[in-house]
């Protein structure tokens, strides 16, 4: 796997966001996190999006989030909360990145930098 995908980048790619879609044409062996499905699902409005949804994240590889992922993320949202407004989803989304020391492609640079330094990258 090169890398893990934020939610983000799956939301821009189900909204045909050409950008996302080309970059997303250049990669593989990506993954996601049990935490960016949950997100991506929450999101859905209708038995049509939850099916767009579920498709694309077939696409992926899909991470497991084992304690010790927790146990780091309580460090992080205990650390960053109040100092940079990261919230829990984004300390549990990273944890996986840093445990596996795998770049997590996201837009959001100002949530997930202070988290994971030079390991959130912007895909586009």
């Amino acid at each position: 796997m090169i890398g893990l995908l934020d939610t983000a980048v799956l939301v821009d790619i189900l909204r045909a966001y050409p950008p996302a879609e080309d970059w997303l044409h250049r990669q593989s062996r990506l993954g996601v996190s049990p935490i960016v499905w949950l997100q991506l699902l929450d999101g859905v409005q209708n038995s049509r999006g939850r099916a767009r949804a579920l498709k694309l994240l077939q696409l992926f590889e899909r991470t497991e989030v084992p304690a010790v992922d927790f146990d780091w993320a309580i460090e992080q949202t205990l650390q960053f909360r109040l100092s940079h407004n990261v919230d829990m989803m984004d300390c549990l989304i990273a944890s996986t990145a840093f445990r596996l020391n795998l770049p997590l492609f996201t837009p959001n640079l100002k949530h997930f930098r202070p988290l994971l330094g030079d390991l959130a990258q912007k895909p586009y």
